[in-house]
């Protein structure tokens, strides 16, 4: 017999959540959004069907939930590639660890920036800044932090905004993703180094830096990906 509500202990009720996460990011992984049903959710957390609307409240919460999850992920990648006295190779750092997660689990990635394959997934309408949820302001902070050190460090204009030299960098590191993905960059030996490299060294370039610099600091950016976003693989989902 179902625990009543108000008798469900908060730690059972955060590893269900975590289950059902873990479940659905895997199920995306493997299966695409379309699978992503109570039923199948739940027979992949290994829980009932009714613990989906009972812990989660239903598929749009759980949705929120995977994304809230991708976005916490992506900032504790950021987190590991500790500030170094080149924020320019931070900031490069920072685009390639955006990149592997959405290579770890593309349909993650779609869901966490709003480009979900099933149409009834979208939002409505735009979000507006208030209401993004926290994991994504806690993400993008670690951005524009990383933009305003860049600005101090003096290797772009004083004047210069960190939430845009913030917004151009993601949006590029954004596009640069979304292409990728769509397997444009196939024919290319080194994506990064011949597409997305070049795209962010004119970034740094427009604010302020030299070529040479901006160039050096990317080159010095190892394209290994960073373990910190482990576990938004279809590999490592629940552990």
């Amino acid at each position: 017999m179902p625990t009543a509500p108000g008798l469900t202990s908060r730690p059972a009720r955060a590893q269900a959540v975590d289950q059902l996460v873990d479940a659905t990011i895997r199920l995306l992984a493997t299966e695409g959004p379309s699978q992503i049903k109570a039923r199948s959710v739940a027979a992949a957390a290994q829980l009932s069907t009714s613990a989906v609307y009972y812990h989660v409240g239903g598929i749009p919460e759980l949705f929120q939930a995977v994304v809230d999850r991708g976005f916490a992920e992506l900032a504790r990648a950021f987190d590991s590639t500790s500030p170094s006295d080149d924020p320019v190779a931070d900031l490069f750092g920072m685009a390639l660890a955006t990149r592997h997660l959405a290579q770890s689990n593309p349909h993650l990635y779609d869901l966490m920036f709003g480009l979900s394959t099933r149409g009834s997934y979208r939002p409505s309408e735009p979000r507006r800044d208030h209401d993004r949820s926290e994991a994504f302001r806690t993400a993008y902070a670690r951005l524009v932090q990383t933009a305003t050190r860049l600005i101090s460090s003096g290797r772009v204009r004083a004047d210069e905004d960190p939430e845009l030299i913030a917004d151009q960098l993601w949006s590029c590191v954004h596009g640069f993703v979304t292409l990728e993905l769509a397997g444009h960059f196939t024919q290319l030996n080194d994506p990064v180094r011949e597409r997305l490299q070049p795209l962010t060294v004119c970034v740094f370039v427009g604010h302020g830096d030299t070529a040479e610099r901006a160039s050096a600091s990317h080159d010095s950016v190892r394209v290994a990906p960073p373990t910190a976003v482990s576990r938004v693989g279809p590999d490592t989902v629940g552990d």
